[in-house]
């Protein structure tokens, strides 16, 4: 079994905990930008540590820092901030798995972006995969009472939220494998952990200053809710990690492709922890975006 594989596994997981116990920091404590910032601020100096401590352990020389490497860190951090809020934002409008599904576009899209980005190879069965995909999107864009699904009822709030995540996510995605692949470095895991350490870094510092200026109080809020939010950060950190890795060692859409396991993860999570309800609609809707994606594994 190839590396990337099991790491891409691991980075589901962590990160279907990590969008649990934001849920629950965005229901009760926090804002959306709060929530988000959460992410980053407790791991972020973790992060690090780690990542400097391991560079000097192997005595590995850090590389230059390209303008291609920043301006790609730039944009990724900036897509994944705003796809974040999108998420936590969603968990207001629908419930977990459906939300969570929501965002899963994004292999879709990190498809079509990685391919016109980075020139990423695309098949005729991709294209038909991700075809399939956007019928399952489509399912899932309809508000869970409607009973005939019209054109004009997949325009919603929700779905708008889900599909800009999925985008966002995308560019992320593309970004961060574009800057861990421009550094002149032979280890995966020196490329990765300085590309997350960069990303991270400069997200909580853009965080602290937004909501400073547009949220007074919610980065005290972010403190005040530490025995919580710090799981949330190291969740972050494990999984943003392990994606990174991935990335470094495959294609960013084959890895985005087999993270949709996270589905799997979310459903339970959705029913059996969160006690939710799940349409027989929004359950095929799912089932089709799934089938799509592995799909994409096969053919990629």
């Amino acid at each position: 079994m190839s590396l990337w594989i099991p790491i891409t596994i691991a980075a589901a997981l962590f990160q279907t905990v990590r969008f649990m116990l934001q849920r629950q920091l965005s229901l009760s404590k926090l804002s959306a930008g709060g929530a988000t910032l959460a992410r980053f601020m407790y791991s972020s100096p973790l992060i690090v540590v780690l990542i400097v401590g391991y560079v000097q352990l192997i005595g590995e020389p850090l590389p230059n820092f390209s303008v291609k490497f920043w301006i790609y860190c730039s944009v990724g951090g900036v897509a994944q901030i705003f796809a974040t809020i999108c998420v936590v934002s969603l968990f207001h409008e629908r419930n977990f798995a459906v939300g969570i599904t929501f965002k899963k576009s994004e292999s879709i899209i990190a498809l079509l972006i990685g391919w016109l980005i980075l020139g990423d190879s695309v098949g005729s069965w991709a294209i038909a995969a991700v075809g399939f995909g956007v019928v399952g999107v489509l399912m899932l864009s309809a508000p869970p009472d409607l009973v005939h699904i019209r054109l004009g009822n997949l325009v919603n709030r929700a779905s708008g939220l889900g599909l800009a995540s999925g985008l966002l996510f995308a560019v992320s995605a593309v970004s961060y494998r574009g800057a861990s692949l421009s550094l002149d470095v032979s280890d995966p895991i020196v490329r990765a952990g300085l590309t997350l350490a960069v990303v991270t870094v400069m997200q909580t510092f853009a965080m602290i200053i937004w909501l400073r200026l547009r949220e007074p109080g919610q980065v005290s809020a972010v403190w005040n809710a530490r025995h919580v939010a710090v799981w949330v950060g190291l969740m972050s950190m494990a999984g943003s990690f392990c994606w990174f890795l991935a990335f470094t060692l495959q294609n960013a859409a084959l890895v985005k492709a087999l993270g949709q396991v996270e589905l799997i993860f979310t459903a339970v999570v959705s029913v059996f922890i969160f006690r939710e309800s799940v349409s027989g609609r929004e359950w095929l809707g799912m089932l089709v975006l799934l089938a799509s994606i592995l799909s994409l594994i096969f053919v990629l």
